[in-house]
């Protein structure tokens, strides 16, 4: 009796081992693109937070009238301080009063900055002008 030839179908141990040479590849160079997501996204969150000071703070002093101190030419807190915000008061904010000259003369500058430490820290600065 003849025997039937089989045709042979499926993969070979050799085939096997070399597809899961290059899938263990893939996910590692996958698995250190994690770390490198999640500090951006902290970075991110932490910059979203600090704009949102930044904006928070210019809102407040355009409330204020022309003459408010808070509006005084100079940097408000004076010197290097600055004032600690945010639930862990991890973000720094501080504003400069600039007074603008020639035909600018009824303008204040008012540039706004908050700066945080930690998550590669950075500074958020804004700017608005103050009419008498």
């Amino acid at each position: 009796m003849a025997r039937a030839a089989h045709s042979q179908s499926g993969f070979t141990l050799v085939e096997l081992m070399i597809a899961l040479i290059v899938l263990s590849i893939g996910v590692l160079a996958l698995w250190r693109l994690f770390p490198r997501a999640e500090r951006t996204q902290v970075t991110d969150r932490m910059s979203s937070a600090a704009t949102y000071y930044a904006q928070q703070q210019i809102e407040i002093l355009q409330r204020a009238g022309y003459a408010d101190t808070a509006l005084s030419v100079g940097r408000h807190p004076l010197g290097t301080a600055s004032l600690r915000v945010g639930p862990s008061g991890r973000w720094q904010l501080s504003h400069q009063v600039t007074q603008m000259t020639g035909s600018l003369s009824d303008l204040k500058k008012v540039a706004v900055t908050v700066t945080w430490a930690g998550a590669g820290g950075r500074t958020v600065a804004m700017t608005t002008y103050m009419r008498r």
